[in-house]
C-alpha cells in the first residue's frame, strides 16, 4: 500500500492499489520448444506382409543421460488393406534397423541447432515380434487413414528403454502393407539411478 500525504491540515491520505501483475499461459509444448528440448521426426515407406512386420521406435541409449517423454505419435496407413499397429514399452524389436534422417528440433531458430540424444530407428519386412517389454495397446488402421495420439509426455522412457510401434498385415497377409510412423518427443536430463536402471535391465532379459 502506498500513502500520499495531503497538503492541508486534515492529514488526508490516498490509498493506491498494488502494481498489476500480468500472467500469461504458455503451452508446455511451446515452453519445451523454446528450450530446445522438443523434437519431431518420422519413419517413411515402412513395408510389411507375408508374415513379416515393420516397426519404428524411439530408442533411448543406455548412456544418453536423459529421460524420453513421448508427446505425440501418429500412424498412417498408405497401403491398400487394414493394418494392425501395436505400441510397446521397453522392448527389443527384431531385425537390423536403420536410423531415420527425418528428424529435427522443433525450434529451428536456435543456433547451433540442438541434437537429440534419442534415436529414431526403423526396419521393414522383419521376422518375429519384439522381445521383452510390454505391449500396451493395439490399434487397427484402415487404408488412407492416419491415427494420432497426444500423450502430453505421460509416457516416460529411461536410458536403455524404448518406445516402439510395430505394423503388421494380419487380415490380408498376402497383401503388401505400407505405413508411416511419426513422433514428437522431449528430452530431460536425469540423475543416474542405479536401482531404476537395474530394474529395466532385468525386465529386458
Amino acid at each position: 500500500m502506498i500513502k500520499i500525504e495531503g497538503c492541508n491540515n486534515y492529514n488526508n491520505s490516498i490509498t493506491l492499489p498494488n502494481p498489476i501483475t500480468q500472467v500469461a499461459d504458455l503451452p508446455y509444448d511451446l515452453y519445451l520448444s523454446l528450450q530446445g528440448k522438443y523434437f519431431v521426426g518420422y519413419a517413411d515407406d515402412l513395408e510389411f506382409g507375408n508374415g513379416r512386420i515393420a516397426w519404428a521406435g524411439l530408442i533411448n541409449p543406455i548412456n544418453s543421460g536423459v529421460n524420453l517423454f513421448v508427446q505425440v505419435w501418429t500412424v498412417t496407413n498408405i497401403g491398400s488393406s487394414p493394418l494392425i499397429a501395436k505400441v510397446w514399452f521397453n522392448t527389443i524389436p527384431p531385425g537390423i534397423p536403420t536410423e531415420s534422417e527425418l528428424v529435427t528440433p522443433a525450434n529451428t531458430a536456435l543456433c547451433p541447432l540442438p541434437v537429440p540424444k534419442i534415436k529414431l530407428l526403423q526396419a521393414s519386412n522383419v521376422i518375429g515380434e519384439p522381445v521383452g517389454g510390454n505391449n500396451v495397446f493395439v490399434q487397427r488402421v484402415i487404408p488412407e487413414v492416419t491415427i494420432a495420439s497426444d500423450e502430453q509426455g505421460k509416457f516416460i522412457i529411461p536410458p536403455g528403454g524404448s518406445f516402439v510401434i510395430t505394423l503388421s498385415n494380419n487380415e490380408e497377409p498376402s497383401e503388401v502393407g505400407m505405413g508411416r510412423i511419426a513422433f514428437g518427443w522431449s528430452e530431460e536430463s536425469v540423475v543416474k539411478n542405479k536401482k531404476s536402471r537395474r530394474c529395466l535391465e532385468n525386465e529386458l532379459l
